[in-house]
């Protein structure tokens, strides 16, 4: 039997439920290859005890341009969507009249939205310039390409913008939210949520401790990033996106990233 795009489920999940799915780290888009720099710092000095404090720092810098991306990149996804429902071919949609890849049925070409790629690599290139780290681009890069596979999928709709090249992690995380119906804040703190429990997961491989205890970690990571919350999701512009500098993490990504004998990629 072939499956054809039009025999595809419409899934109306609840956005909660949809955003718990992207927070889990059993979703099979390749995140368990990354600890976040983690074994790099912890091979560069960092204490097993500081690891909590790595957590906060991760929120005060990374974090916060990772979750502007993410939430820009929803804003621009979904006003293309928003202008597809209103009759604008902005966004390649699945339907009656095209297939899953966004060409008409009618043997016309496909049609893409110029003006949503545009913005979207007008935000990647913002973000490039907000991580200075090649290491960390190349890994939100693979990361985002497993995200990708997912997005495309499950929410086939995604295709028209992550389909034309690799986009990093946050971006893909955006698109992805504008067709889930994932509202901007909790984006941000499902970024800060992914984070933190990346380097959660990450410790209890290098450095056993009490899992009990690192949870606690990542609740407090977490209630950090509230205060800025609010602030990241309202940014609509690729030019707004906040430039928070790490140059610790940054250095232990790059150093991760060639180490001779490691457990994690990133």
């Amino acid at each position: 039997m072939t499956v054809t795009s039009t025999d595809l489920p419409i899934r109306r999940n609840a956005s909660a439920t949809l955003a718990m799915l992207l927070a889990d780290s059993r979703l099979p888009a390749g995140a368990h290859v990354s600890s976040n720099g983690l074994e790099a710092g912890l091979r560069c000095g960092l204490a097993a005890h500081e690891v909590a404090d790595y957590m906060r720092a991760r929120m005060a810098t990374v974090v916060r341009v990772e979750a502007g991306a993410a939430v820009i990149a929803r804003h621009v996804a979904s006003e293309g969507r928003e202008a597809d429902d209103a009759g604008v071919p902005e966004l390649n949609v699945i339907g009656p009249e095209r297939d899953i890849g966004g060409r008409r049925r009618d043997g016309v070409g496909p049609e893409r939205n110029t003006d949503v790629l545009n913005r979207l690599g007008a935000l990647e290139a913002e973000w490039a310039a907000r991580t200075p780290s090649a290491a960390l681009r190349e890994i939100a890069v693979a990361l985002g390409a497993g995200l990708a596979r997912i997005g495309q999928t499950i929410w086939p709709q995604t295709a028209a913008v992550l389909r034309p090249r690799p986009l990093p992690r946050p971006i893909v995380l955006g698109a992805i939210a504008a067709c889930a119906g994932i509202g901007a804040a909790d984006l941000v703190r499902l970024v800060a949520y992914d984070d933190a429990q990346t380097v959660a997961a990450a410790v209890l491989k290098l450095e056993p401790t009490d899992p009990i205890r690192v949870t606690g970690w990542v609740l407090d990571a977490c209630a950090a990033m509230e205060d800025s919350v609010s602030e990241l999701s309202r940014l609509t512009r690729p030019e707004s996106l906040p430039a928070s500098g790490a140059p610790l993490i940054e250095d232990w990504a790059e150093v991760q990233s060639v180490l001779p004998r490691r457990l994690f990629r990133a």
